[in-house]
């Protein structure tokens, strides 16, 4: 009897730490953003990560940034989209996790905050605590289109006095 639970503890081991591999394979695939250069461990409560139809794939420190390969590769098509679980980290489906948005935290690569969350309970303690709204994966989506203008010109500007003041020391 001690060696089957000996047995069925180690096979319980192995499967977690496969399970958390298969998690973080994706940022050993894509370790920083393309567009932004954001570390992806740093970020992976936020980052993305997308599986398109010839099966390429893509990594992202977050909605923006998906938002930006979507727009750019709209000859392929997503068939899997995956987002950080913002208290998990782990990757979870984009399109049944339950996001919010806005709120009085700055979001990733943008002012107006996008979260995934996988259960709706964690999502409504992040409002009741923070504000913003629950909704969608398409209303997130459409709400990282909306800023995208503003999103790029602030970070444009935060970038432009980084180099400033660099140049200064």
């Amino acid at each position: 009897m001690k060696n089957i639970f000996y047995l069925a503890l180690a096979l319980g081991l192995v499967f977690i730490g496969t399970s958390t591999l298969a998690q973080s394979d994706d940022i050993t695939q894509h370790p920083s953003c393309p567009y932004c250069g954001m570390d992806r461990t740093e970020y992976a409560h936020s980052r993305i990560y997308l599986l398109y139809d010839d099966g390429s794939s893509f990594g992202a420190c977050s909605l923006h940034c998906a938002a930006l390969d979507l727009g750019l590769k709209i000859d392929r098509t997503p068939q899997k989209i995956q987002v950080g679980d913002y208290n998990t980290k782990a990757l979870i489906d984009a399109g049944t996790a339950f996001w919010t948005v806005g709120g009085n935290k700055m979001g990733v690569m943008t002012k107006r905050a996008k979260w995934a969350f996988e259960k709706k309970e964690d999502a409504e303690a992040y409002i009741q605590a923070n504000g913003g709204v629950l909704c969608g994966f398409e209303d997130a989506m459409k709400a990282a289109y909306e800023d995208m203008y503003q999103d790029t010109r602030m970070l444009r500007e935060k970038r432009k006095m980084m180099h400033i003041q660099k140049g200064k020391n």
